[in-house]
């Protein structure tokens, strides 16, 4: 099957923002800013969205309490603001915290009196307003999916998938991405490297998004592998780690992630890894998990390297956290994963035991390096 939906326009390129200023005054006269403290200001995205926005005389107000792993309590607020503001649209600008809040916070705006139960039940009375979404990092590729992952008043994240999420409008301009610090280049590139892996072995998977994946991690490799020896990256690297973003995302716009994704939550909620990181310590045990298949050999075939060097890559990028669990803890974890999509979907089959038993070696009295 070459199933594929993806409703985005997409306006790359140097100064895509200022470029494209009509693409905004369509969406409405009004909208709410959704972002972060700091990070669109340093980017500069910040100065180029509200300067078009004035420009085409559309009125904006600010929210910038968006922080990692946003709080959908925060999407709340976010979405009453912008109710009381009048907007008719949403602009997220940021990595994928802010773009995900972005998505949450349309959804808010349109039935601002919704509680969370009803959030995730993706059962809405109003259709989210309108999204524009500008990316500051190249990880997530949220700005090409219908996916916002939140955390709820539990502090679990969870990922909620409904297709009047995705936006309108995606703006990608790699110079945003210049002034990220390396630990945030580093996580989000292997954030990339994991949805494009994870991906391919998706039980969803089709020749289109595998075709995504492969030239996904392609465009990575050579940049990421120069960001982990701690060497300055050009414009040109990245502008490629910021496609090889997107063409993540638009794979797992068609297959979801699988395992290591959703065991990553749990590192960050329990230990506060960064979503990246967290994911790619369970990159080894996927690649294992396939070892030997003829899906595989496809695989490595596509991408240009093999197990080894793909497993070094990780290693070289994960920073050095020691972590350390009992198999008490463990063993209460478990339920999270029974009958888990992201398990579910992975190819081969993995059940929460396989994944105690991947998390008792990692890191039962041992630390991973």
């Amino acid at each position: 099957m070459l199933n594929f939906y993806m409703p985005v326009k997409v306006l790359s390129g140097e100064e895509s923002v200022k470029r494209n200023a009509a693409a905004l005054t369509a969406l409405g006269k009004s909208c709410l800013i959704v972002t972060g403290k700091t990070a669109a200001r340093k980017t500069g995205a910040l100065d180029d969205v509200t300067s078009v926005l004035n420009e085409a005389q559309i009125k904006w107000t600010l929210f910038d309490e968006i922080g990692q792993n946003p709080e959908l309590s925060a999407c709340m607020r976010a979405g009453k603001a912008a109710q009381s503001f009048g907007a008719e649209f949403i602009i997220g600008i940021g990595g994928g915290s802010a773009l995900d809040a972005a998505k949450a916070t349309a959804v808010f705006a349109a039935n601002p009196d919704m509680d969370e139960a009803e959030f995730y039940s993706a059962k809405w009375a109003h259709t989210p307003l309108p999204i524009a979404l500008v990316g500051t990092t190249s990880g997530t590729g949220s700005e090409v999916t219908n996916v916002a992952v939140l955390t709820d008043s539990k502090r679990r994240k969870h990922s909620i998938h409904v297709n009047s999420m995705y936006a309108a409008l995606a703006f990608g301009d790699a110079k945003y991405t210049a002034s990220l610090p390396q630990s945030v280049t580093l996580s989000t590139g292997i954030d990339v490297i994991a949805h494009c892996t994870e991906s391919f072995f998706s039980k969803k998977a089709n020749e289109i998004s595998r075709a995504f994946s492969v030239r996904g991690i392609r465009l990575m490799l050579p940049a990421l592998t120069a960001a982990a020896r701690g060497e300055a990256l050009s414009i040109t690297q990245r502008e490629a780690m910021y496609e090889a973003s997107i063409l993540g995302g638009l794979a797992i716009s068609v297959t979801g992630t699988v395992f290591p994704h959703n065991v990553g939550y749990y590192l960050t909620e329990s230990y506060g890894i960064p979503h990246g990181f967290a994911c790619a310590y369970f990159l080894p045990e996927l690649l294992e998990h396939v070892a030997g298949t003829s899906l595989a050999e496809q695989f490595y075939d596509g991408i240009g390297c093999d197990e080894a060097m793909l497993k070094a890559l990780v290693e070289a990028v994960l920073p050095d956290r020691a972590i350390e669990m009992t198999e008490a803890e463990i063993a209460a974890a478990l339920p999270r994963w029974e009958n888990n999509g992201s398990v579910k979907n992975t190819v081969g089959d993995v059940t929460a035991e396989d994944i105690g038993i991947m998390l008792t070696k990692k890191f039962v009295k041992g630390t991973l390096s």
